[in-house]
């Protein structure tokens, strides 16, 4: 498969340039020297190559050969990817572990779905069928979670020559034959697809469900629908890591892929220790029967962490063919750009702004439109959400990175450094965060839970805005001197702010908040703000108010009812409908 195009003249790093005999392409996957490196060709220029290689270069010399493949880098897409731990090319890091220890060699090299494990497949197609691109000819149970359709290559139509019965097959065993004006193509278990293309579909649908988290400051306050793009920003310790770590673990999307892209060691560490331990609320099953891990760390080559984000996603696009709804968990774009900045540096390319490749919006476009609901290509309605996280030098908001991918993401989660620093989790600025995203899930909740959903949120959206104005009065001449009817304003969001927006990501009740509940919440807060304005303005003072046992309830609301016992929020609600003027009468 691989034959010489040239040996190598120049060694920058993680840049290898080599003059080149002929028969070279621009993205095409290459290995270098002995060890066998693999790598990519980013730049031809007459008989020179310039190869960025994701592995350690270190002892690499001139003169060595590179061996070109004559296809681009891709991906290996079947059933075994569920539950796997992959750095940025897709190399199962378990596998090589067992092999060569806890750290990867150079030139070690590893199939990213084991060829030897045997798989149920049940054909859902038989001989004479018709079959379109994408169809699905077969299905496989990958997990117990997750149903792997097995489909028709995207280039292929035609009508089935044959198909084998229900038995065990491994990956590369042929299991179907189509046959198109004589020419005959053979479908196995798996294909491969290149990174840096997306997999084509049939259309693109209008955004209208919601992806719900169990977080309440993004469910009901900065929603996102199932196939939209996120933009997480923060400085260090705000919390960006721990916010995907919820998303991932309680966000009811059917497969999660996370990448941990230029992360610390110890972030990664963390996530690959606790997820086979965590149990899917839903299914009851680990949560390692519907995730994908993509491990690329602060110490592992930098251009490996360039193409980490088009390997997940390239995954995910795999698996919304199959009508499933996944999110892509990107940890963070920021170490990417700075992969991409490195990597053009080394290259000489004239830089933009501080210092990033004038290319660089033209990257990030790339990536979040990779996102969206779909009708595939067989008909199937499947989704991609993407969530990335950003992290700016010093909590700067400015810094190119964030400001373009602002361009291209409809939902901006801005992460607060006081607000982490008040040990306020998760510290999602209510100021600065929005999502554009309102007018497509209202429908959804109108429907399916509350009518005034929208209004409910309006008005405490209203009463935190209001409240920021009355907090800079307050900071220039203290708050003894505004009156009852707004000192109740900030005493509502202090409330909402303690019960609703802080949310504890360790406590068994707390962690996940059913939509029901969260809608429950919100109206008994509102509630309480309405009859608080209605006792004030009958002579009742603010503090009779603060000392009533019903405010109290309500602060403890979110830990002391479950979410299946939502018939304890209606009793407090009642209660409050009926005795918070009794209880605050002096």
């Amino acid at each position: 498969m691989f034959k010489v195009i040239g040996h190598v003249s120049r060694v920058a790093g993680p840049l290898v340039e080599a003059q080149s005999a002929d028969h070279a392409h621009m993205l095409e996957m290459v290995k270098v020297g002995d060890d066998q490196l693999v790598g990519e060709i980013v730049r031809l220029r007459g008989a020179r190559i310039t190869i960025q290689v994701y592995e350690d270069t270190t002892s690499l010399k001139p003169g060595v050969p590179v061996y070109g493949s004559g296809m681009p880098l891709a991906v290996e897409l079947g059933p075994g990817l569920i539950g796997s731990i992959y750095d940025g090319i897709q190399r199962p890091l378990e596998v090589i572990r067992s092999s060569s220890g806890h750290y990867i060699q150079k030139g070690v090299h590893a199939q990213a779905l084991d060829r030897s494990k045997k798989w149920h497949f049940k054909p859902r197609m038989k001989a004479g069928d018709v079959v379109e691109p994408g169809a699905v000819i077969g299905i496989v149970p990958e997990t117990s979670l997750i149903e792997h359709r097995v489909l028709a290559p995207v280039d292929v139509r035609g009508r089935v020559v044959s198909i084998v019965d229900e038995s065990e097959r491994t990956v590369e065993e042929v299991v179907a034959v189509i046959s198109d004006k004589g020419k005959e193509t053979p479908v196995s278990l798996y294909q491969r697809w290149p990174v840096r293309q997306g997999r084509p579909y049939g259309t693109k649908e209008r955004l209208s469900e919601p992806l719900i988290t169990g977080q309440r400051v993004i469910d009901t306050l900065f929603p996102v629908p199932k196939g939209g793009a996120v933009a997480v920003p923060g400085g260090f310790g705000t919390g960006k890591t721990i916010v995907q770590h919820q998303l991932a673990k309680w966000c009811d999307a059917d497969i999660i892929v996370f990448i941990g892209c230029g992360e610390r060691g110890n972030e990664m560490t963390d996530v690959l220790l606790s997820f086979p331990k965590l149990v899917d609320p839903r299914s009851k099953k680990s949560l390692m029967e519907r995730t994908i891990l993509i491990a690329n760390t602060s110490n592992m080559p930098v251009a490996a962490r360039e193409a980490s984000i088009y390997t997940g996603i390239t995954l995910a696009e795999y698996y919304r063919d199959m009508g499933y709804h996944v999110a892509v968990m990107a940890d963070s774009t920021s170490r990417w750009a700075e992969a991409l900045r490195e990597l053009s540096g080394r290259m000489e390319e004239l830089p933009a702004d501080e210092g990033f490749p004038a290319y660089l919006p033209t990257r990030l476009a790339e990536f979040y439109e990779r996102a969206g609901m779909v009708r595939s290509l067989s008909g199937k309605r499947g989704s991609i959400t993407i969530v990335g996280s950003i992290s700016p030098p010093g909590g700067d908001f400015s810094e190119p990175v964030t400001q373009h991918t602002k361009r291209y993401v409809r939902c901006f989660w801005a992460l607060d450094r006081d607000l982490a620093n008040a040990r306020h989790y998760p510290s999602i600025s209510w100021i600065d965060s929005y999502s554009g995203y309102i007018d497509e899930v209202e429908p959804w909740w109108r429907k399916n839970l509350d009518p005034d959903w929208l209004a409910l949120r309006n008005q405490i959206m209203d009463l935190l805005q209001k409240e920021e104005r009355l907090q800079q009065v307050v900071k220039l001449v203290g708050p003894d001197v505004l009156p009852d009817s707004q000192k109740i304003i900030l005493e509502t969001c202090v409330i909402f702010k303690a019960t609703f927006l802080q949310q504890s990501a360790f406590d068994e009740v707390d962690m996940f908040t059913a939509p029901q509940k969260q809608v429950r919440m919100l109206k008994i807060i509102l509630k309480f703000y309405e009859k608080s304005v209605a006792a004030i303005k009958s002579g009742v003072t603010l503090e009779k108010i603060r000392k009533s046992t019903l405010r109290s309830d309500i602060l403890r609301m979110k830990l002391a009812v479950r979410n299946e016992d939502m018939d304890k929020l209606d009793l407090l609600a009642a209660s409050l409908e009926a005795f918070v003027l009794e209880e605050a009468v002096p």
